[in-house]
């Protein structure tokens, strides 16, 4: 079953990035802009670029290469012993949901503008709570071996 699972966070991560993390306007009387983790790359690429492949880094690829790792080690691809190094990508991606949490505190906090949790937030922070559960039950499960 966790694999079937781990296989859904193929098409549910995807979603997650283009979904909005956020809606965020500089004062009450204008309107809101989304703002998702593809559109923050695009923004920061026009900035920043090292920050912007980065985040892309620990967004988008770290989290598809532990995906796919743990599908290989699920359906016999890869040797069991890789599970340590594909458990610790997945921590990668949770420094995308930290950062996440200080823009909104800042923000928030500023009280310059105005920023509403958009649920795309809701389903990317799903997405690596999910993979981080599935690494540490495909663990649990190497460990009763």
């Amino acid at each position: 079953m966790l694999k079937y699972v781990n296989l859904a966070l193929f098409v549910l991560y995807p979603l997650a990035w283009g979904a909005p993390l956020m809606h965020a306007g500089l004062l009450p009387l204008f309107g809101l802009s989304d703002i998702s983790v593809l559109s923050g790359i695009a923004t920061l690429w026009h900035s920043d670029i090292f920050l912007a492949l980065v985040v892309a880094l620990f967004a988008l690829v770290a989290p598809l290469v532990k995906i796919g790792g743990l599908a290989l080690i699920q359906f016999g691809g890869l040797p069991r012993r890789a599970l340590p190094l594909i458990n610790a990508l997945g921590k990668l991606a949770m420094a995308d949901i930290f950062l996440v949490a200080v823009y909104v505190t800042l923000i928030k906090g500023m009280g310059v503008g105005r920023i509403e949790i958009g649920w795309g937030l809701y389903l990317f922070t799903f997405c690596v709570l999910a993979s981080l559960a599935i690494g540490l039950l495909e663990s649990q499960k190497e460990a009763t071996k």
